[in-house]
């Protein structure tokens, strides 16, 4: 056998890279070592590893700097309608290599540190994640950032520069354990501060009403100060902006009190303005509502309105001119879409601007909120919808609530016109829920306040039009759409699988990329021997390399001819890992009882984060790693079946885990994982899925065909259905003997010998009060398990149904989710035109 080729090799032969020239390289290397030498402190002559990544980050971002800014001079001459894409979550990952794909540099710089006796990947793995985002919600948001820029639009994320991202996960004694994510210790080489933008958000205060108008005073003030991070597209020369504010105390704060002698503490409680931006709220799908968090939802959307104000009237390059006036343009030169409803007070702020400030009337400037506004929704479970207690609104935003008041009193209205005597309609559509505590209904203020409403995926926006918001759509259905969720291929495949994109790339060419249908041409390649073959070969360089990677950070030993089972994604009782830990029982329990049996061995890995206040999702997590002692040291078992919890799960784990895993876990209750994108990853990389009809599954077997897929369990109707009859977990446990195995090994202390009744509440719950139906699903996901067994045993077959998969996703592209908003929601076009590169004269 020849010598496997190093890295290094095997990335200089690898096109998808771009060509690193010579002189490319040389001058890399020039800029390399005078940013080197700027980086060393003059009392330190020894460079550290750190040291030569910042050295190479900065050499990379000088390929951005001029397109950057040439990019924005490009937009003040055209004057484009602008896209802003409003998220408390940006969950970016790494930039670094990201950078290079998309400047296609990456050879180039390979080469240079090469050159420079460095090694690529271990300055990459100095890089912190910016981990600005819980899960889907905020991963999403940043693959759309991408594939803005790829298609050339003029569109901006606006978020907020969280201090602490999503905290890290340390696995200890087999418990969670969370650690602050101090991601900007050593400062972060993608970002430049922007205090010439700084600007105020105010906020408590009370009103004064007079003939003139409203005015909100005795506020007190936060700065919003902005940094911005530049966004490449896929080697067009195009640089958009991320831009994130960071709440900074006014230099004034509180210092009349100096007077007094309280110097210091004025000084200290600056710390209160500025804990704006300092944590993310670790809740995914769940609603907290506290102060500080609506203070940093409007934090965001206060300082992004003046911002999106402030360009509009002057929309010329360095210009401080005014130049328009005339707000009537405000929805022709501005799109704002809400990703989900925690930018939703950009609606009454957008009211407040217009009416108070700008003096408009309230018809003209409803007119115009409506036009501009956009609302997606992202989830379907009511512990996750947004419901702020009036009370709270009124001491923290009291201009803002007299707005939602009026807006709900000329919404309630047009109801009661349309539907007049409905009484029970105008309870159901209003914008405040009465009952016990009043509370201002977030997401039906977006729907009002909006002129498109979508969900992620076919499935989820027919729940939206047929439960959730049936009364708004009855009412405006022109208002509703769906844009089914994408992943940018650029990360989610020529970053993190390079194998698998040259072999593809070798069969029809590098076009796919930037138009991931054409993935539809490899077809003609299913029966293709030697294809067959070098796609399974990819994967399994992949496995050996995620094997040595598990070895060298778990210190564990996995057989990388096993199958690799993933299932990775926050830890929610929704997304049912408890199915998965009772399939790994089940298993378990049949290779003890027939350990002679050719078993078809699986490296079960598990992974994801539980929110800090989740108890159930943290008993879920000791629960799995529980599970795993016993398995993994059972001489009986061997190495057919090994459970290992992947600690710490985050973008960049996952860029590793996801090109090495053959079975995908897509497993929620039909109804309620409203799109999912991992399943999408997975998908592009390589994976099988065995899932639900759930989100974006039902899509992605339409588009690789279902036989491709290992589906199961109830669909949304029989879900239904056995809503009305009632769902008794008993019945399923005591009809299915495996299933009652299990769970008396669970509650009998099985897995945990020491605390005999560690799990009761576990089991507890599926017994008596599961909403999501674990044991409904439990006899049909064995069965299918077993067909993902047989067809592994068939290695061709397998990767026959690999290929139609990969076929399949160009669907999947957020290029398309994106091009969909663009021409359906924003009003603009999408472009695959490229600007000159900064070098050019032209």
């Amino acid at each position: 056998m020849s010598k496997p080729l190093s890295d290094h090799d095997r990335k200089k032969q690898i096109s998808v890279r771009g060509l690193a020239g010579v002189e490319n390289v040389a001058d890399l290397k020039q800029n390399f070592n005078r940013h080197l030498h700027f980086t060393l402190v003059k009392d330190r002559n020894v460079a550290t590893r750190r040291d030569y990544y910042f050295a190479l980050a900065h050499t990379v971002r000088d390929h951005l700097i001029g397109r950057w800014i040439r990019t924005q001079q490009h937009y003040y001459e055209k004057d484009p309608k602008r896209v802003y894409y409003l998220s408390l979550e940006f969950y970016m990952g790494r930039t670094l290599q990201n950078t290079m794909v998309n400047l296609g540099l990456e050879n180039a710089c390979d080469e240079a540190m090469y050159q420079l006796g460095l090694d690529m990947e271990e300055l990459e793995d100095m890089e912190e994640d910016a981990g600005l985002g819980n899960g889907g919600l905020g991963r999403l948001a940043a693959c759309f950032l991408d594939s803005m820029a790829s298609l050339g639009l003029a569109a901006y994320g606006y978020g907020i520069r969280y201090e602490f991202g999503i905290f890290n996960q340390k696995i200890v004694n087999g418990w969670q354990v969370e650690e602050a994510d101090d991601w900007l210790r050593y400062g972060n080489p993608w970002e430049k501060a922007r205090p010439e933008y700084m600007r105020p958000v105010h906020f408590y205060g009370r009103t004064e009403h007079s003939p003139d108008g409203v005015k909100w005073v005795d506020t007190q003030v936060v700065l919003a100060l902005p940094y911005d991070t530049p966004v490449p597209g896929y080697r067009n020369n195009i640089v958009n902006t991320m831009r994130l504010w960071s709440a900074k105390a006014p230099c004034e704060f509180n210092l009349k009190d100096f007077n007094i002698g309280g110097y210091i503490q004025a000084v200290l409680d600056r710390n209160l303005a500025e804990n704006i931006s300092r944590v993310l709220y670790p809740n995914d799908n769940f609603f907290e509502g506290k102060e500080l968090r609506l203070k940093q939802e409007y934090f965001v959307v206060s300082a992004t309105l003046q911002d999106i104000i402030r360009r509009f009237k002057v929309s010329k390059f360095g210009s401080r001119e005014i130049a328009r006036t005339d707000f009537s343009k405000l929805p022709d030169k501005v799109a704002i879409q809400l990703n989900d409803t925690h930018p939703a007070l950009a609606i009454p702020e957008l009211i407040r601007v217009l009416v108070d400030e700008e003096k408009l009337n309230w018809e003209k400037a409803w007119d115009i909120c409506v036009k501009t506004c956009a609302y997606t929704n992202h989830t379907v479970l009511p512990e996750a919808l947004e419901r702020w207690p009036v009370e709270l609104f009124a001491h923290l935003l009291p201009r803002h609530l007299e707005i939602v008041y009026e807006i709900n009193r000329r919404h309630l209205e047009r109801v009661a016109a349309k539907y007049p005597g409905d009484v029970d309609r105008l309870r159901r559509m209003s914008l405040i829920e009465e009952g016990g505590q009043k509370r201002i209904n977030m997401a039906h203020l977006c729907i009002v306040g909006s002129h498109a409403v979508n969900g992620v995926a076919q499935i989820h926006s027919d729940i939206l039009k047929a439960t959730v918001f049936k009364d708004f759509y009855e009412m405006e259905p022109h208002k509703f759409q769906n844009k089914t969720n994408g992943i940018t291929p650029r990360r989610w495949l020529v970053m993190c699988n390079p194998g698998l994109a040259e072999v593809i790339a070798e069969k029809i060419g590098e076009d796919f990329i930037r138009d991931l249908d054409q993935l539809r041409d490899l077809h003609k390649f299913v029966n293709d021997e030697a294809f067959i073959r070098d796609i399974a070969k990819v994967k399994q360089e992949n496995k050996m390399k995620f094997a040595v990677h598990l070895e060298e950070h778990y210190k564990v030993k996995i057989n990388p001819n096993s199958m690799f089972d993933i299932q990775v994604k926050r830890i929610h009782e929704y997304k049912r890992q408890l199915l998965n830990c009772l399939h790994i029982i089940t298993y378990y329990n049949r290779i003890r009882k027939e350990p002679n049996k050719q078993w078809t061995p699986r490296t079960v890995m598990i992974g994801g984060k539980a929110a800090p206040g989740y108890h159930t999702a943290k008993m879920i997590i000791r629960l799995i790693t529980a599970i795993g002692e016993v398995v993994n040291n059972d001489p009986v078992v061997g190495d057919r079946l090994k459970v290992i919890f992947l600690e710490n799960y985050r973008v960049t784990l996952a860029e590793k885990a996801i090109p090495a895993a053959d079975l995908s876990q897509q497993i929620s209750t039909a109804g309620t994982e409203a799109s999912g994108t991992g399943n999408m990853k997975f998908m592009l990389n390589g994976a099988l899925t065995i899932g639900t009809m759930d989100g974006a599954n039902v899509e992605m077997a339409e588009e690789a065909g279902e036989e491709n897929l290992f589906i199961f369990g109830m669909r949304v109707e029989d879900v239904d259905a056995l809503d009305k009859t009632g769902y008794h977990a008993g019945e399923y446990y005591n009809r299915l003997p495996e299933l009652k195995q299990a769970i008396d090994q669970i509650a009998g202390g099985f897995f945990s010998p020491k605390q005999p009744d560690l799990f009761k509440e576990i089991v507890n719950m599926l017994m008596h009060h599961d909403r999501f139906k674990v044991f409904a699903d439990y006899e049909d996901y064995i069965k299918c398990q077993e067909k993902v067994n047989a067809l592994y045993k068939n290695p061709k077959e397998w990767t026959k149904k690999v290929i139609y998969n990969i076929a399949g996703c160009g669907k999947f592209s957020s290029d398309r989710t994106i091009a969909q908003y663009a021409r359906e929601i924003w009003g603009v076009e999408p472009t695959l035109e490229k600007l000159p590169a900064p070098d050019d004269k032209h």
